[in-house]
Formats: structure tokens, C-alpha cells, sequence
């Protein structure tokens, strides 16, 4: 329900450790089901700033929201408990104290900077509660995720269900939303109510994602379009990104269409953070994302670079569709020939273009609702960084 899984354009590396491109201010004249063909614009390089403010950013939230966080955890029944602190890094197997990597909390990030954004530091204090919330929802939807897509990797360790087995995990992750829910609802900020049903709407949005994602793996690579791989993309990870951000706006006491802009927002951004994570998921290093190689494709998934590659016409995306017709097995050579096919007809270079024109919409919307550079610079500094990683 959230990304799927994890290059420079056109290195030909399909092991290579993933560089991608600042996509900030990038634009693209193609409409957003075009099949590949066309180059990708050329970006400035960004400066060491952009990355330095996200990084304290995410450690200011992390700070801000990890207290609200176990003591949500804290608060439930033994068993549950254990697999929820062991998924967020917290603990081992055992039980015992882990310093593990919970995230880069990149979501409660974005609700902390909306608030900031439209209120100033008292609308971000007061809008914790409500990003610890919306990181319980997405990490309920990894538990559920990695059940589903029998991933065994997460954050460098054996993902919950391989180690607890599939109902613990499942029922963990249940109580992470109810959690979550829990968290807003009793919250006596006067947004709390409209958030609750913001983020009820969203989890039912997540759900309906990762629906149309299984039901596209039954079906021949040729029956599914770019435009619903887009529209399922949006629904699985575009979705708790606008609604994170939606979240600080309300938190902040912002008018509805400036809501609706940082929804469009947040929108847009996770688009483009899904196309980059799917360009990971194919050529993206184990070293630096924490989870096999090629899974995506092993998997047969219809991840966008993939659709796009089969789109193409090209007799490239023929030859990836007849690869795409055999289940795999465990061959590494098919692995590689599969990445290959999907660079080759396009799909890597149409991927990346897509996310720098995903971007460019999102810092028009965010224009919308924070015209003044240095109010919006929190939340562009966030942008960039989720759409230009290597992990």
C-alpha cells in the first residue's frame, strides 16, 4: 500500500548504486501516459544545502515524533507489542533493545513542515500527534505490504512476517492503524476531526492502490495501460504524502484550498517518489536499499519503468514482454537481460522524466497555497530528497 520496491539514466548498470537527478524545477512536455522515447532534461546539479536542510528536517521530526511513538507502541497488548518495536528497529526478535533504523520519517516530516509552513513553529508543535499518526499508517501498510509481496528484507533485517509469520504481522500492522486513529481522535486540537476523517479517507485510498496493484499481476503484461499504473501509483504512495501535508495545513488553521494545494502537493511529490523507487527497485544497489536486487522484476511486477518499457512499441518492449510471460527462475542472467529490456525500450529514461515533471507540478501547486520561497523551502528541501536518493 505504500512504495513498491526500490542509477544515473542510461549507465547500463543494472547492479549499479542508484544516483538519480535533482527533479526540482524540472519540466517535461510529454503528457503523463506518453510511452518513453523522449531524452531526459537536463537539471543543475543542486547544492549541498537543499540535502543538508532535509537531513535536519527529518532528524527534527524524528525527534519530535519518536516519543509519541512508543508510547503509542507501548500501549499495546504483549504480542502485538514485540512485532510492531522489532519492525520499527527498536527491538530484536528477543525482545531485547535494538538501535535499529526506523525510517527516515519522511511522512511525519512533511505534516511537521506544512504546519510550519501555513502557522509558523507553535502550528508545528502542535501538529506532532498528527505526524506520529500518519507514520503508524504507513508503517502499517510496509507490515501488510511485505506480507503480500512476500518481501524478506526491510531496513537491512528480515521483514516482521518472516520472523513473527503472517497473522502476527498482519495484526500488528492492524493495530498500527487503529493506533493511529486513536492518536488524532483524541487529540483536543480543533483540526483533530477533520484530520481523523482525512486520514480515515486516505487508508480506504491505500487500500484501493494496493487492490488495482494485485489485480494488475494477474493480468498480461499488454492488458494494463501507463495511465492506470500512474493512477494506482498515486493511490498506493501519492496519497499518505498528500495527506500528510494536508494534515499540517489543517493543523495550522489554513483555508480549505490551501489545504487542497498541499494535498496536491504532497500528491504529486509521492508520484515521483514512486517512479524513483521503482527505478531503484530494478537498478538500485543491496548495499544501500537494504533489499534484494531485481525483486520487482523476479516478481514479474508491472512496476511504471516496466509498463512504460512494454508501451513503447519498440521491439525491445516485445522482447520484455515475452521475458515477462515465463515466470522466473532464479536466474540471475534473466534478471539482468530483464533489466536490460526494460532500459533498452525506454522504460528507465521515461521513469525519470516522469518524476522531474511529477516534481515540477508539485512546486506549482505548492506555490498555490506558500508563494514565499522561504516558507516553502522546508517542504521543497523534503521534495527534493525523497525524489533524489540512493537508498
Amino acid at each position: 500500500m505504500t512504495e513498491t520496491r526500490h542509477g544515473a539514466v542510461g549507465t547500463g548498470d543494472p547492479a549499479g548504486t542508484l544516483d538519480t537527478p535533482p527533479l526540482i524545477g524540472a519540466q517535461r512536455d510529454t503528457e503523463p501516459g506518453t510511452p518513453p522515447g523522449a531524452a531526459l532534461p537536463a537539471v543543475p546539479e543542486p547544492g549541498a544545502a537543499e540535502g543538508q536542510e532535509a537531513q535536519a528536517l527529518l532528524r527534527r521530526s524524528r525527534e519530535s515524533v519518536d516519543p509519541e511513538l512508543r508510547s503509542a507502541l507501548g500501549s499495546l497488548p504483549p504480542a502485538m507489542r514485540r512485532v510492531a518495536l522489532y519492525h520499527f528497529g527498536w527491538r530484536h526478535a528477543d525482545g531485547t533493545p535494538a538501535a535499529g533504523n526506523a525510517g527516515k520519517a519522511i511522512r511525519p516530516a512533511l505534516v511537521l513542515a506544512s504546519a510550519a509552513a501555513l502557522g509558523g513553529p507553535e502550528a508545528r508543535a502542535a501538529a506532532v500527534r498528527a505526524a506520529a499518526a500518519v507514520e503508524l499508517v504507513h508503517n502499517f501498510t510496509l507490515l501488510h505490504d511485505d506480507v503480500m509481496d512476500r518481501d524478506t528484507t526491510r531496513r537491512h533485517r528480515p521483514t516482521a512476517w518472516t520472523v513473527f509469520g503472517d497473522a502476527d504481522a498482519i495484526l500488528a500492522g492492524d493495530a498500527l492503524q487503529a493506533l493511529a486513529l486513536r492518536l488524532i481522535a483524541a487529540d483536543p486540537h480543533p483540526a483533530s476531526a477533520a484530520a481523523a476523517v482525512r486520514l480515515a479517507d486516505c487508508v480506504v485510498e491505500l487500500c484501493e492502490g494496493q487492490h488495482a496493484d494485485t489485480a494488475m499481476e494477474l493480468r498480461a503484461p499488454h492488458e494494463v495501460t501507463l495511465d492506470e499504473t500512474l493512477a494506482m501509483a498515486e493511490a498506493k504512495t501519492g496519497a499518505l504524502l498528500g495527506c500528510a501535508c494536508a494534515l499540517g495545513a489543517l493543523y495550522a488553521g489554513a483555508p480549505d484550498e490551501d489545504v487542497e494545494a498541499l494535498d496536491a502537493f504532497g500528491r504529486q511529490a509521492g508520484l515521483a517518489f514512486q517512479l524513483i523507487d521503482d527505478v531503484i527497485g530494478i537498478w538500485g544497489d543491496p548495499g544501500h536499499t537494504g533489499k534484494p536486487a531485481g525483486a520487482d522484476l523476479a516478481a514479474r511486477k508491472k512496476s511504471l519503468p516496466v509498463v512504460a518499457a512494454l508501451a513503447s512499441g519498440t521491439p525491445e518492449g516485445a522482447a520484455l514482454a515475452a521475458l515477462y510471460a515465463v515466470p522466473y527462475e532464479e536466474d540471475r542472467e534473466d534478471l539482468e537481460s530483464t533489466a536490460l529490456a526494460v532500459e533498452r525500450a525506454g522504460g528507465r529514461d521515461w521513469a525519470q522524466a516522469q518524476a522531474a515533471d511529477r516534481m515540477a507540478r508539485a512546486v506549482q501547486e505548492l506555490a498555490r497555497a506558500v508563494p514565499a520561497p522561504e516558507a516553502a523551502g522546508g517542504l521543497l528541501a523534503l521534495a527534493e530528497f525523497v525524489t533524489r536518493r540512493s537508498t
